[in-house]
């Protein structure tokens, strides 16, 4: 079982190094990590998404709590969630490619943020099987380089 966990820290040298390391001396393995500033300047907000299924959540939950510059942490329940990843993808495009290429991003209303003679750039933002569905596509036709950012997830309501 996934879990994402949203934490708020301060905004400070150091913090993510602290977090990251907790969860390593756990054995925890990090799927996922955004950090970013939040609606406070002076905290970030950090979302991080692990495999549950393998250790408790809580363990590394009370952990995290007892870190001096942790201010808050949230387990986001995903049926009260949204979420949203981002990922840049330059494809090989040249010739009757590129024809494939506009219509495959058309379909996954990805927008075009570079154009080049062989290649062009897609900007896709969404959920992560429909990154994996792009890309499952672009593949045969000519993936040549990927970023992704990482699931960025926020509770509805105002909690």
């Amino acid at each position: 079982m996934k879990h994402t966990l949203s934490v708020l820290v301060e905004n400070k040298p150091g913090v993510l190094t602290r977090v990251a390391g907790l969860f390593a001396r756990r054995g925890f393995n990090i799927e996922s990590l955004a950090v970013g500033e939040s609606e406070d300047p002076r905290l970030s907000r950090m979302t991080i998404t692990i495999d549950g299924a393998e250790h408790p959540i809580d363990q590394v939950t009370k952990q995290l709590h007892k870190l001096i510059n942790v201010v808050k942490i949230r387990d986001l329940d995903p049926q009260h969630t949204v979420t949203a990843e981002l990922m840049l993808i330059k494809v090989a495009a040249e010739g009757d490619k590129r024809t494939d290429v506009l219509q495959i991003a058309e379909i996954f209303k990805a927008k075009i943020v570079d154009v080049e003679r062989r290649s062009l750039m897609l900007r896709v933002v969404g959920a992560g099987d429909k990154l994996e569905a792009l890309l499952e596509l672009l593949q045969p036709i000519g993936v040549l380089e990927v970023t992704r950012t990482g699931m960025i997830a926020i509770g509805r309501g105002r909690g």
